[in-house]
């Protein structure tokens, strides 16, 4: 009975944990994107504001991640893609380990900075429970779209594709 009793209360803890780390993460929503500084894998350093006045898709993955696997080719091609229209992915590994991430990103041949994550980071973003995780950021540096664990990249690009149609920061404050 008392084994019970414990286990369900650490059940209880768990969920409840997951439910704050879910909550805090969408109350995220519509508010500027925790900024962040990190070095890439190529020992250059990526920080998140230089990408404002573009649309940035921030991807949290893992390499032993299989949806992260089949979206990350996508990502690549969109920055292809998009990135002309003011567009940029950068992927955050929350691997424990770079050389995984590097041999991956070098098999994907992906072209967009990756950097190494870590449990500060993802607390940052309301907590990474589960991967892929997937953040849309307007040129003005708001998130305005969360997608967690698989989904239809199609879901995302229609996103994209609907920031990528709003004004550039500059081009709004000329319309005024």
């Amino acid at each position: 009975m008392r084994r019970a009793l414990t286990l369900g209360l650490v059940a209880a803890f768990l969920a409840a944990s997951a439910a704050g780390s879910a909550f805090a993460a969408q109350n995220l929503l519509n508010q500027k994107a925790p900024e962040f500084t990190l070095k890439d894998l190529n020992g250059q350093s990526l920080r998140l504001g230089s990408f404002r006045g573009k649309v940035v898709l921030l991807n949290f993955w893992a390499t032993w991640c299989a949806p992260c696997q089949v979206e990350m080719p996508v990502f690549a091609a969109w920055q292809r893609q998009y990135g002309p229209r003011g567009f940029q992915v950068v992927g955050i590994s929350m691997d424990d380990d770079p050389a995984p991430a590097r041999h991956l990103v070098e098999r994907l041949k992906l072209n967009y900075p990756v950097a190494m994550g870590d449990e500060r980071l993802g607390a940052r973003y309301g907590g990474v429970l589960g991967l892929p995780l997937t953040f849309l950021i307007d040129r003005n540096g708001v998130i305005r779209a969360r997608f967690q664990g698989e989904t239809d990249v199609k879901v995302i690009e229609f996103r994209v594709r609907t920031l990528l149609a709003q004004p550039r920061p500059q081009e709004q404050s000329q319309a005024r």
